[in-house]
């Protein structure tokens, strides 16, 4: 099995960033391959709308150090996305790894049963980070990009691990609510007791 982490924090010690590895952990076997890119360490565009992708190459035509990554998710059967919330929205860092993913569609995703390049059954676990206490907060991020990954079918089944009140003074392993969260989600997974 393949796990690729996707780290959208800009702080190099965060909240997400340690609790995409507690599910990694949970998640990961000896035998299995571990991919992590900490995005904000790479140099990389946003998507450039040029259209390439749907007209003269199978693949997103920019060169930069995104590349590897996209690869990466194509070959993972688990995805993990870990982002902080900045601005009510994830970080700029994952939203534009999420938008170059526009280059998995096929030409004809609006009409085709087909909708994307990508091999099927890839699992997304989600992990959502935020300062504010306050649940009912920032509860519109998941649904709203999951929403598009469902009409898509990018993934077999999406996951999400959302942590609440966390911030530079409160430790993701603390919180044995969050931790407990990780290790139903493994299970769910695996389809064994963690």
């Amino acid at each position: 099995m393949k796990i690729v982490v996707l780290l959208g924090s800009p702080r190099r010690k965060s909240n997400s960033s340690d609790l995409a590895g507690v599910v990694t952990d949970l998640l990961a076997k000896p035998d299995d391959i571990l991919a992590s890119h900490n995005l904000n360490k790479l140099s990389f565009s946003g998507c450039q709308g040029c259209g390439a992708c749907k007209t003269t190459s199978e693949e997103c035509i920019l060169q930069d150090d995104l590349t590897p990554v996209l690869s990466d998710v194509k070959e993972a059967d688990i995805v993990i996305m870990a982002t902080p919330v900045y601005w009510g929205d994830v970080t700029a860092q994952m939203k534009a790894f999420i938008d170059r993913s526009y280059s998995f569609l096929t030409p004809d995703f609006m009409t085709s049963n087909i909708k994307h390049r990508l091999p099927l059954g890839k699992n997304l676990v989600f992990i959502q980070t935020q300062g504010s206490p306050d649940a009912s907060q920032f509860g519109d991020i998941f649904p709203r990009y999951n929403g598009f990954w469902e009409k898509l079918r990018f993934f077999n089944k999406s996951y999400l691990i959302r942590g609440c009140g966390l911030n530079e003074s409160v430790n993701v392993h603390d919180r044995k609510d969050i931790i407990e969260q990780a290790r139903k989600t493994a299970k769910s997974i695996l389809g064994s007791p963690q």
